[in-house]
């Protein structure tokens, strides 16, 4: 007899079976490369060309480089570069959302005919490649380029710039730019979903227009916010391209960059720029937990 379940009829081993090559496949991508980055991270020096090989038999896998590793981010060469990243991507997370709630708020909720046409232009940036979008900021944010041509017509500044020199706010401004697109359209979602009745429940109540966002749509769009936060949270901590096409100076350099030059701009670096890589991936994966957690708290709440 064939399984059933809720719904009347319904056959779940065959939605099974049209997911699970899917999901089969992406299993094999996530097991894969990490199986080799932990048999990289804990193999062996080639003794001749001093190359990282990969260990493949976890029974002789060496764990010492996680504590090198480790050794270094706390009181070592790459805490400061830890730290830069952590403030670098809290800084740009924030202006991310004091940005794009604003635009989300009004696409959802007040942009009328225009909302369609607002929500294409804010797609608009995924049909450039991102590498692209960043080179041409280099030559926008050039000495002679058009930013520096503009701030010195409106007498901002008396003289050209280098913002392209080892710049901090560059580097943020430059991760706000190319991630915030991810922070709108999944906000924008959460308040498109808002049951206009609610607000205007409110509103009869007597609350202002301010308490009402304040105590009715803001609280109502927090599982937005915490979603486009994640979103945006995650790749920023792995990104190597801003700083380097920004930037370009180890003042500015973060956790990715560190990975980066270890795996492929040393020769014997690659274990420990795989236990680097882990280490991030440990990092980043908490945070991940912490927002499952959220929604499923979330879910809990609004089904009591």
């Amino acid at each position: 007899m064939a399984e059933q379940t809720g719904v009347v009829g319904e056959r779940t081993w065959l939605w099974r079976a049209f997911a699970a090559p899917g999901v089969t496949w992406l299993i094999l991508l996530f097991l894969t490369p990490f199986y080799a980055i932990l048999s990289v991270a804990m193999g062996k020096l080639d003794p001749i060309f001093l190359t990282a090989e990969p260990v493949w038999n976890p029974a002789a896998w060496d764990p010492g480089v996680f504590a090198e590793a480790f050794g270094e981010i706390f009181g070592g060469a790459l805490g400061e570069t830890a730290l830069r990243t952590i403030a670098y991507v809290i800084v740009a997370t924030s202006l991310s959302v004091l940005i794009g709630y604003p635009v989300a708020y009004y696409v959802s909720r007040r942009a009328g005919r225009w909302k369609i046409l607002i929500l294409v232009l804010l797609i608009a940036p995924f049909w450039i490649n991102y590498l692209m979008r960043m080179l041409s900021w280099v030559n926008l944010l050039d000495r002679e380029g058009y930013v520096n041509q503009i701030l010195m017509a409106l007498q901002i500044f008396d003289e050209p710039r280098e913002w392209l020199v080892g710049r901090h706010e560059t580097v943020i401004l430059g991760l706000v730019y190319g991630y915030i697109p991810f922070f709108i359209l999944p906000l924008f979602a959460a308040l498109d979903r808002i049951d206009e009745a609610v607000v205007e429940a409110s509103r009869d109540l007597g609350a202002s227009p301010f308490w009402t966002f304040l105590r009715v749509t803001l609280p109502l769009s927090k599982q937005g916010i915490l979603a486009g936060t994640v979103i945006i949270m995650l790749p920023m901590f792995g990104d190597y391209y801003t700083p380097n096409l920004l930037s370009g100076s180890p003042k500015t350099r973060m956790f990715a960059n560190e990975i980066d030059l270890f795996v492929n701009q040393t020769t014997s670096g690659g274990g420990r720029g795989a236990a680097l890589t882990l280490i991030l991936m440990g990092f980043v994966g908490l945070l991940m937990v912490y927002y499952l957690l959220s929604v499923a708290r979330a879910t809990r709440e609004a089904r009591a």
